[in-house]
C-alpha cells in the first residue's frame, strides 16, 4: 500500500521519483558504498560509519556520567533534591539549541556534534536509572541493612541486579534519541556523514538519493534499538507470586 501511494504521488508529481527509479540508484548506490574520490566525494558506508562512530562517542560518554549519576540520585535523597530541578531544566531543550554551544566551546564542528549527543542522550539514562534505584523493593534495603552490607555490597548484590531492566530502557531510549540528534547536527556542521549526505544530495537536487538515506537512517536506527531491546529482554524477569 505503501508503495503504491508512493507511485500514485510520483505520477502526479514528475519532481518525485517513482519507486522504481529509486530502486534502480538503490542498486547503483549500494554496488560500492566504500569508494572513495576525495574528502567530499564518499560512498554512503563511509558516511554511515562516520555518523555511528561520533554516535559511539557521545552515547558511551553520556552512560559513563549518566548511569552512575542515576544511582546516585535515586539512592541518596538529597542527591535527587539537587539535580531533579536542572534535569527539569534542562531536559525539555531541543537537541539542536546545544549545537551553538558546542561550537562555541569546542571550535570545531567533531566534537560540538558529539556534544550535542551527549548531553541529549544523557537524560533517559539518569532518569530511567533513578526510577529503578527507587523501586527497589524496600524488603531488600531492609536485609541489607540488618546484615549491615556495606555500600558497595548493596549495589553489586542488590541495586544493580534490581535496576538493569530500568537501565536497559534508558539506554534503549537514549540511543534513538543518539541518532536522531546525529543526523540533525551533521546538516548544520557539514563534513562526513549520513545527515550531511542528505544535505548534499538535497543541494544536488537529487530526490533518489534523499529518499535512500531516510531509509537507510530508518534502519540503522532500528537496528540499534532491537539489538538492546534483545539484551534489555535478557536481562529482564517476572517477579513470582508468594
Amino acid at each position: 500500500m505503501l508503495v503504491m501511494m508512493w507511485q500514485i504521488l510520483a505520477s502526479n508529481n514528475t519532481a518525485f521519483p517513482t519507486p522504481a527509479a529509486t530502486l534502480d540508484e538503490a542498486v547503483k548506490l549500494f554496488s560500492d558504498p566504500f569508494y572513495r574520490n576525495g574528502p567530499n566525494d564518499q560512498g554512503i558506508g563511509w558516511n554511515i560509519l562516520a555518523s555511528l562512530k561520533r554516535v559511539a562517542l557521545g552515547f558511551g560518554l553520556a552512560a559513563a556520567v549518566g548511569i552512575p549519576l542515576g544511582f546516585m540520585i535515586g539512592r541518596f535523597r538529597f542527591m535527587g533534591g539537587m539535580f531533579n530541578p536542572i534535569i527539569s531544566l534542562l531536559k525539555p531543550v531541543s537537541p539542536l539549541a546545544w549545537l551553538p554551544i558546542g561550537l562555541l566551546v569546542f571550535k570545531s564542528a567533531d566534537p560540538a556534534a558529539i556534544w550535542s549527543i551527549f548531553i541529549c542522550s544523557i537524560w533517559p539514562m539518569i532518569v530511567n536509572t533513578a526510577v529503578g534505584v527507587q523501586r527497589v523493593p524496600q524488603d531488600y534495603m531492609n536485609v541489607a541493612r540488618v546484615l549491615n552490607l556495606s555500600e558497595w555490597k548493596i549495589f553489586t548484590k542488590i541495586l544493580l541486579p534490581s535496576v538493569l531492566p530500568y537501565m536497559l530502557t534508558g539506554v534503549r531510549l537514549a540511543i534513538g534519541t543518539a541518532w536522531l540528534v546525529i543526523v540533525a547536527a551533521e546538516m548544520l556542521t557539514g563534513g562526513v556523514g549520513i545527515g550531511f549526505w542528505v544535505w548534499d544530495e538535497w543541494n544536488n537536487l537529487n530526490v533518489p538519493h534523499i529518499i535512500i538515506a531516510i531509509v537507510v537512517i530508518g534502519v540503522v536506527g532500528l537496528v540499534l534499538e532491537q539489538i538492546l531491546v534483545a539484551i534489555a529482554r535478557s536481562f529482564t524477569y517476572e517477579e513470582t507470586g508468594s
